[in-house]
């Protein structure tokens, strides 16, 4: 039985700017997004926000996989389309 998959908008807190959209895997809060899921990417791979400069993530190993952790607060997730 697989996982529901979800696309979420990623959205910075501070500014409301587009981070990226993701594919979200499953019920939940967000805490990391696998590097896998994301589509869209408006930062080029940086973990800070390109219209504001805050930090939103950080680089993390999440069981093999190279993910971006978050810092919570500092996104706000937006969208549930079911795919």
């Amino acid at each position: 039985m697989g996982r529901d998959t979800f696309t979420v908008h990623i959205h910075c807190n501070a500014c409301g700017g587009l981070l990226f959209k993701y594919k979200k895997e499953g019920p939940g809060h967000l805490m990391k997004c696998y590097e896998s899921g994301i589509e869209d990417d408006r930062t080029s791979g940086k973990l800070v926000c390109p219209q504001c400069g805050q930090e939103y993530a950080r680089v993390a190993m999440v069981r093999g996989r190279p993910a971006r952790r978050i810092i919570q607060g500092k996104v706000k997730a937006k969208g549930h389309i079911k795919t």
